[in-house]
């Protein structure tokens, strides 16, 4: 539950509109709860993303108040990367963005937000350039602070209760952990989404779709 006691699921599905054009981004932000009983669960995808790129990129993340979430940066090349996880409770995720933005004075356009998607199966990731929130609270928040839809994002599946955990209710799958079988592939798609931010970096945004939206992590192949 968060913060101001609201869970954060999800609503309907909303159509996305992509903008004329994309800007290789240079914040990237995983969303999530902050705090041990959120760790690792399918609602913090985001946050596993972040942390795997942090250590890929050898990166240090810290707590910094000012933006209200945990920051780090490097570079890539020639580039300089941040890295953020929003620490205010993934239904008011858009105060940290903004912050961070603010501060850099850097563009809704240089912002990727990566983000679980019970829409996809698990196994399954989805890069646009712009869109609307789906249902998703934090994306909600994103979009209301940022002013606008068109900043990429990044959808990593987590598949539906429905057709995963039949037994269990939305807040409860959402929340809840990876089975072991489901973790293995969780740890793949963290993987993917690791190679996928390096290949936006090194060659956009259109071409990183076009290689990388057909890929997905199927369970019988890691067997």
């Amino acid at each position: 539950m968060g913060e101001d006691g609201e869970w954060a699921v999800y609503l309907s599905r909303d159509m996305t509109v992509a903008p004329e054009s994309s800007a290789i981004p240079s914040l990237i932000v995983g969303l999530g709860n902050p705090g041990s009983q959120y760790a690792h669960t399918r609602h913090n995808i985001g946050f596993d993303v972040i942390d795997a790129l942090a250590q890929s990129w050898q990166v240090l993340l810290t707590q910094q108040r000012k933006f209200q979430g945990e920051v780090g940066e490097g570079y890539r090349g020639q580039q300089r990367v941040r890295l953020l996880k929003p620490l205010t409770y993934m239904n008011h995720s858009g105060q940290s963005i903004r912050a961070v933005l603010d501060w850099y004075k850097l563009e809704p356009t240089s912002v990727l937000v990566v983000y679980d998607d019970m829409d996809l199966p698990l196994g399954k990731l989805r890069l646009r350039q712009s869109g609307s929130a789906g249902g998703h609270n934090g994306m909600k928040s994103a979009i209301a602070h940022l002013g606008t839809q068109a900043f990429p994002r990044l959808r990593i599946g987590i598949g539906s209760a429905k057709a995963i955990h039949p037994e269990k209710d939305t807040v409860a799958h959402v929340l809840g952990r990876f089975t072991p079988q489901e973790a293995g592939v969780a740890r793949e798609v963290i993987n993917l989404a690791v190679e996928l931010v390096e290949s936006i970096l090194q060659r956009g945004i259109e071409k990183t779709m076009s290689r990388y939206n057909h890929r997905s992590i199927d369970l019988e192949t890691l067997q």
